[in-house]
């Protein structure tokens, strides 16, 4: 008999605040140099799920791709919010993410009875009742389908700058502040792409920048 692969196998879920049509919320690229912001709002059929529909930051590459494909096949609405650096500087990153997250869940169709998001804050003008759950992408398979959504609708959209940026190498780092990157903006200087309210720490052996400040 052959294995069964870990990812496949069906988990049970049900809804968490006994709304059917329920919408998971999450945000991807939060602690990211360059880039936007990007959210996702699922709502997902209550039943049966890939075990992979879990946190996104615990899944590889493959496995999320794979999971994102079962819930745009799947999920009975899912949309994505995007804001962009220069609304990441006008509103700051925390509110630019809630932002993102708003326009998604507007975005759904059927309108969800009820949000849940992931974290502890969130504000909204839309008249639906909402909850916030610390650490929800790894605990309501909603919430999780969102990350995966909101993790590789974004990757892609970095993945696609390198090819303009390539000295930043976001194509391996999705614009977050590993050495590579904070050296290259200290060699060519910040792109439009970068947060300019964001503090970039100098790399290893640099006291202070001298471009892209």
């Amino acid at each position: 008999m052959g294995e069964t692969n870990p990812t496949q196998v069906p988990v049970v879920f049900s809804s968490y605040s006994g709304f059917e049509l329920e919408a998971g919320c999450d945000e991807a690229g939060r602690g990211c140099l360059a880039g936007p912001v990007v959210a996702a709002a699922v709502i997902l059929k209550h039943g049966r799920a890939p075990k992979n529909i879990s946190d996104s930051k615990k899944l590889t590459a493959p496995q999320r791709e794979e999971a994102a494909k079962w819930i745009r096949g799947h999920a009975i609405a899912w949309s994505v919010g995007v804001m962009s650096p220069s609304d990441i500087d006008k509103y700051n990153i925390l509110w630019a993410s809630v932002k993102a997250m708003n326009t998604a869940v507007e975005k759904l169709q059927p309108t969800p009875q009820f949000i849940l998001v992931d974290g502890n804050k969130f504000r909204t003008d839309l008249d639906i009742p909402f909850s916030c759950i610390v650490k929800g992408d790894g605990l309501i398979p909603s919430i999780s389908a969102a990350s995966i959504l909101a993790k590789t609708t974004r990757d892609k959209i970095m993945e696609e700058l390198h090819e303009e940026y390539p000295a930043y190498d976001w194509k391996t780092n999705k614009g977050y502040p590993t050495e590579h990157h904070r050296r290259a903006v200290f060699e060519h200087g910040k792109t439009p792409w970068h947060r300019k309210t964001f503090t970039i720490r100098p790399p290893a052996g640099l006291r202070l920048f001298e471009k892209g400040e």
